[in-house]
């Protein structure tokens, strides 16, 4: 316990004493952490605005005009127990002829030539939502060789497949985009940090070496250091988190009218912990990292 205490006190006067390369980690790491939050932050309004567009794709199933209603309710109350639909919603054509024209109100022409036919030319129909994009395929699939095709009329997947292809795709291209991102923020984030913390290092070479002629261990030249880099991701986060939260709270009623609702302090609130554990993480982990990596060449092989 007397070593552990020695280490975090020698740590502390080297970060304390100083006071310019320790300002400079703070910086480097502080930048680091809300690179990595502001991705954190990214991925969420991106699976927002994924998942906001995938719940407006459905497929419709229209059926014959003779087609009786309690049938078509009896085949949407089939269609919702399979596992891959999440939502049927009847339609009738008195509601889809409503729609057409609420839709179409600044349209006059379009409602006139409705208007001319005399009548209602709307089909009944079944509005389906699956679980996911993928899964539309197999509805499709299904509604196609079901026993009552029948009284199907049309089926729109294939007018939507390529919106739900192209949706599909933009959902994994983030994915992979996000992972590479941040591949490549650690990579650069450790190379800046180390180059900096072997700096602070450099200013204290002096004195390692006057502590390996004495006989010091590698773990109590090393910890001191260590313990440096850590305080120095701790402060970082602090700044970073009490900065994040106050401009997601600051800025989130201006946010939400520009990104499709997205409501940044919500999931600021939301994932408070894991924001937390995620910045300290970062910063506690690269500064020690760094340190780590940069004290080596001073110590005994």
């Amino acid at each position: 316990m007397l070593i552990i205490k020695r280490i975090f006190r020698s740590g502390w006067q080297i970060f304390s004493r100083d006071k310019e390369v320790s300002l400079a980690i703070v910086f480097i790491l502080f930048l680091t952490i809300c690179l990595v939050s502001s991705l954190f932050l990214f991925i969420n309004l991106t699976n927002f605005i994924i998942t906001s567009t995938q719940e407006k794709i459905d497929i419709s199933v229209y059926f014959k005009q003779e087609t009786d209603e309690d049938d078509i309710l009896g085949i949407g109350k089939e269609i919702s127990k399979f596992p891959e639909v999440k939502e049927v919603e009847y339609v009738s054509p008195d509601q889809a002829l409503v729609e057409f024209i609420e839709r179409h109100e600044k349209d006059p022409t379009l409602i006139e030539s409705v208007e001319e036919i005399g009548r209602n030319p709307f089909l009944a129909s079944l509005s389906i939502r699956a679980w996911e994009l993928s899964q539309y395929g197999a509805v499709s699939s299904f509604l196609e060789t079901a026993d009552f095709g029948d009284l199907i009329e049309k089926i729109d997947f294939y007018e939507r497949k390529s919106v739900i292809d192209k949706i599909s795709s933009l959902s994994s291209s983030v994915t992979k985009i996000g992972v590479f991102v941040s591949v490549a923020l650690i990579i650069t984030a450790v190379l800046i940090a180390f180059n900096t913390i072997r700096l602070s290092i450099y200013n204290s070479s002096q004195e390692i070496k006057i502590q390996r002629l004495v006989g010091a261990s590698n773990w109590s030249i090393k910890g001191p250091f260590l313990v440096q880099g850590a305080i120095s991701g701790v402060v970082a986060t602090s700044i970073c988190f009490l900065l994040f939260a106050l401009l997601s709270w600051s800025l989130n009623s201006n946010l939400e009218s520009f990104l499709y609702g997205f409501n940044l302090f919500s999931v600021f609130r939301n994932n408070f912990w894991v924001l937390l554990f995620l910045q300290l993480l970062t910063g506690v982990s690269l500064g020690t990292l760094s340190s780590s990596i940069a004290i080596k060449r001073y110590l005994k092989v």
